[in-house]
This record gives C-alpha cells, structure tokens and sequence, in this order.
C-alpha cells in the first residue's frame, strides 16, 4: 500500500481509499490489501482532487471513500470528490460509519456506485468491488437505440414545465412519457423523452438511468450531430421508450443556443411519434424556441401565493415578446378532492384573478410519488392505482385520440 499520494515507482495503483485519515478505518486497511495486494493507495480528500488531473490516475478502476459522522459537516467536497471520479470514469465505493441515512443518500444520489457499511461485513468490500468491476465491463449495446437514417415522422412535442419547485413537472413528464409508450402492448407508438433542465435536471433518478458523457458532446456541436451521434445519447429505458437524460455535470442554462435547441427537437421529431420535454423552470434564451416548436405546453402550478405571483410573471413575459399562450395548458398539482368545496373554490378564483383556464387538476399521489421516484420506476410499476396515475393515463390517452394532427392544431 502507498501511504501517500500514488506514484509510478511503485506497483500499478489500480484503486485508492480516500478519508480524513485511513488509520481510521483499520479493517478497510486490511480488505483492501487482502483484495489488492500492493496495488492501492491512500489518498486525503484535497490530494484525491489533485490526483484526479494527473496521467497515473487514468489506470484507476474505482476509489473507496470513506467517511464518518465527522465528515458530514464537508458533503459538498464529499459530492465532488464523487463528481470529479465519475467524470472520469472511475468507480466509487462509499464506506460509512455512524453516518446519517440523509447524507447517505445525498452522496448515493451523486453517483457513489457501491455502499458498504463500517465495521466492514466480512467479505462485503471485496464483492462491492466484484459488482464494480462487472457493471464495468457490462455495457449492453441495447442501450442504445439505432435510428433509421431515413424516418420522417414528423412527431408531436409535449412540453412540461413548472412556475416553481415542486410543483410535480418531472412526475409528470416521466410518467406521462411512459404512459404514451406504453399505451398498446405490440407497436405503440414511439417515444422520447429529453430533459433540458441542464442544472437539476432529475429525469436519470426517476427512471434509474446513467448519465451519458456523450450528451454533452452532442450539445455542445450540434453542427456536427447527425442520427448515430443523437442515437449514441438516448438511453433505453425497459425497451420502450429513449431518454436523453441532463449532463452528468451541472452546466450553465446558457451553453445552448436556440439553434441548438431547434436542431436538437427536428432531430427527435423525426424520428419519434412523441416528444416529451422537461424544462428548467427558470425562463432562458432557447425557451422561445422550445414553445415555439411545442404543440402542448403544460404549465404545472400548485394552489398557492408563488404559483399566482410566478404565473402571472410568465405570462407576462411570454405576453412581451408576442408568444404564443394559446398553447399553455396549466395543470393544477397537488388539486383538492372532489369534496373540498372550499378547495375548489380558492382554484376558480385563483384562475380568475390570473385571467388563466385551469384545465387539469392532478390530484395529491402521497409518499408513493417520492418512493417511486427514489426506487427510479414510473408510477405504472410502483403504485398502479395511485390516483395520480390514473389521471396521468386519462392524458396519454386523451393526447392519443387526438392524434398528431388535432394536437399540432390545438
């Protein structure tokens, strides 16, 4: 083992444990020369970060961070260290003593691969590290869907956005991108799903999907892509519907331009019967673009004071630069049951004091809306007669009477 940072005199350092300080974690210490031998190194949080940029770290298979409940107070260098080892492609495995089940999950949420507890079960690092290197060497090739060069289809793009957080937009965009997919068992019709929120974009964690290097090569030289390049950037999720899930990394809202943007929809539309969208909620240059080129508009609120205040700002921008709100259809999250009179009525007169139609009201799904989201499978797969769902399949199949051509109309 090195005890400092790794360097090419000694064996070929094929992983490094990363902590505040590794005479912590003693019993790691042993696994880790029992499963490497010689072949590992030790690392401290600042150093990692170092070692990452520098050429011997392109032979490391993964690191294995190791916290405790001291290191809690520094999970946003926790977060890149992960960030940073994952942009290049090596694997983590997180140890963990007396750590919170929150933080836990926060750093799991950022792409730590594997979690062992600490005092380490015996045997259970050197299987963490047989998973790593299997899911490694596992890249299934149906993950990524061949495009037809020559399909024209010329297909519909449902958009979804939401005036502010929490207001349900990505639940709804998933699961209403699953329900068209999955809306006849033999030849359904085709679709996409493309998550434009650059930043927190969280499409990946609903559907458990990884997040591609590839997407950002493709938006960043949109000149340049063409059918295998946006092929290469789709994810198949459980062989019935495409993804193009955010960047792994955070990226400013503005590294696409309208073109882009526009490219990037022709593209999709081509070659999909469906094209659901799940935007930032915040407004930005290529937002024109994306209502321009949307046939529905789905403008998710909730019954409060941001939503009224955040409504009436959008419409008042989109009413400034002449766009065109016939296309906005504003859904209701969160909606009062049938029975809540009062409910009811706080909704008709916060429509009318916003001169909006509240067409879609979705009902409140509960905790099996984030269990679901958490676990990465639509509401279909995890709570079938939610009565979210439901309403969300009375949408997919509304949209699918309709047809393309009533849609484009609308």
């Amino acid at each position: 083992m090195s005890s400092t940072m790794p360097n090419q005199d000694n064996s070929l350092i094929v992983a490094c444990t990363v902590s505040r300080d590794v005479q912590n974690f003693d019993l790691l210490i042993e696994d880790m020369e029992l499963a490497l031998g010689e072949n590992w190194g030790d690392l401290g949080f600042a150093e990692a970060l170092a070692f990452f940029g520098q050429p011997e770290a392109q032979a490391l298979e993964f690191i294995a961070l190791a916290i405790d409940e001291t290191d809690e107070e520094n999970l946003v260098l926790m977060g890149e260290i992960i960030g940073q080892a994952k942009a290049r492609k090596i694997k983590v495995i997180l140890i963990a003593e007396d750590v919170t089940p929150a933080s836990l999950h926060s750093l799991l949420r950022q792409g730590a691969d594997e979690f062992v507890p600490y005092p380490l079960p015996e045997n259970e690092l050197a299987e963490a590290i047989e998973r790593v290197r299997a899911a490694e060497q596992a890249v299934p090739a149906a993950d990524t869907p061949q495009l037809q060069s020559g399909n024209q289809k010329e297909g519909a793009v449902i958009v979804v956005h939401g005036l502010a957080g929490g207001t349900g937009a990505t639940t709804l965009a998933v699961n209403l991108a699953w329900e068209l997919a999955t809306s006849q068992k033999e030849n359904g019709p085709s679709v996409c799903l493309l998550d434009l929120d650059l930043q927190y974009g969280s499409v990946a964690t609903y559907l458990d999907l990884p997040r591609r290097e590839v997407v950002y090569d493709m938006l960043t030289d949109t000149d340049s892509m063409d059918d295998e390049t946006f092929g290469q950037s789709l994810v198949t999720f459980e062989d019935k519907m495409q993804v193009l899930t955010a960047p792994a990394d955070m990226l400013p809202l503005d590294l696409i331009t309208s073109d882009d943007v526009t490219k990037i929809l022709t593209m999709a539309r081509r070659h999909f019967d469906y094209v659901v969208i799940d935007m930032p909620s915040t407004l930005v240059n290529w937002s024109e673009a994306v209502l321009n080129a949307s046939h529905v508009y789905f403008a998710t609120i909730e019954l409060d004071m941001r939503c009224a205040q955040n409504t009436l700002r959008f419409k008042r921008a989109l009413q400034s630069e002449d766009l065109p709100l016939e296309k906005l259809r504003y859904v209701m999250n969160r909606a009062p049951k049938f029975t809540d009179l009062s409910g009811k009525s706080r909704i008709k007169r916060m429509a009318e004091s916003l001169s909006i139609s509240i067409d879609l009201q979705m009902p409140d799904g509960g905790k099996p809306i984030t269990q679901g989201a958490d676990h990465g499978v639509p509401l279909a797969l995890s709570a079938s007669k939610n009565p979210l769902r439901r309403e969300i399949t009375k949408l997919a199949e509304s949209i699918l009477e309709l047809g393309d051509d009533s849609i484009k109309a609308a």
